[in-house]
């Protein structure tokens, strides 16, 4: 699980249930009224699924694993060394010395880019390609965000309709008090679950699923800014701090610190 996810989670689960506890409420009575989980959860997943297209609904389990695992996890400062020094060989011997070290590069975005250049297309086209492409995913992801995010606003509502489910059961045993103080304590469980699953899990999963695609479009920039100056044959030193240009300024320190030791 990826680490902000993990110490999110640790702690909203200590927030909340530690709340529970110091208001003399047992955590084990939240768990023990499955009709609350079965309204508020299967609800509000039917109700994302009915406002989306099939093909992305069966993307959902995906999504919501890289909500909880996080996305690729690039290096910038690997990935400027390795852009300087593809512009430090394209300088000396050309363009197509690249088409072999091409081949062995693990970024596939990175990869077909470089491939484009070597190949003579138009910088033009490059940028148009790759950045059409950028675009591409970043409506891809916003549709996973998005889905995280439904399901945030539509659970706090079936929450509430568990609880309304709940107080009917209830009124059928006005006779008996002690059932009525049960049922209504119960009722109010499924509106507990509905909120705590809105603002404990989907909401903050959307988010972090929008901040996820930010941080690859950022990355992607930046592999479209070096590719382009590779392909006008730059001064592998401006393409460096092209790139570094790229980061914010503890970062780029850091970045700077690890190319002179190296």
């Amino acid at each position: 699980m990826e680490q902000g996810t993990l110490v999110g989670l640790i702690l909203c689960i200590v927030g909340i249930f530690g709340g529970v506890i110091l208001k003399g409420i047992s955590p084990v009575y939240l768990f023990t009224i499955p009709a609350a989980f079965l309204v508020v959860l299967v609800g509000a997943l039917g109700a994302c699924f009915a406002s989306n297209k099939m093909e992305d609904n069966k993307r959902f389990g995906k999504i919501l694993s890289k909500a909880f695992k996080g996305g690729e996890n690039h290096d910038p400062g690997e990935t400027i060394a390795q852009v300087v020094s593809f512009a430090d060989r394209a300088r000396r011997e050309g363009l197509l010395a690249l088409e072999e070290d091409c081949q062995n590069v693990d970024d596939e975005f990175l990869r077909k880019g470089l491939q484009m250049a070597i190949d003579g297309t138009d910088p033009e086209q490059v940028r148009d390609t790759l950045t059409l492409e950028v675009k591409a995913m970043k409506e891809r992801h916003k549709t996973g965000a998005q889905m995280m995010s439904q399901i945030g606003v539509f659970a706090p509502s079936f929450g509430i309709i568990g609880a309304v489910l709940g107080l009917i059961a209830t009124m059928a045993h006005m006779e008996d008090p002690e059932l009525m103080a049960h049922g209504i304590s119960a009722a109010f469980v499924a509106t507990f679950w509905g909120v705590f699953a809105a603002n404990g899990l989907f909401l903050p999963f959307g988010n972090k699923l929008k901040r996820l695609s930010e941080e690859e479009v950022h990355h992607k920039t930046l592999l479209i800014e070096g590719i382009l100056s590779i392909q006008a044959g730059a001064n592998p030193r401006v393409v460096e701090d092209t790139l570094l240009a790229f980061l914010p300024p503890q970062q780029r320190l850091e970045v700077m610190e690890e190319r002179k030791s190296a």
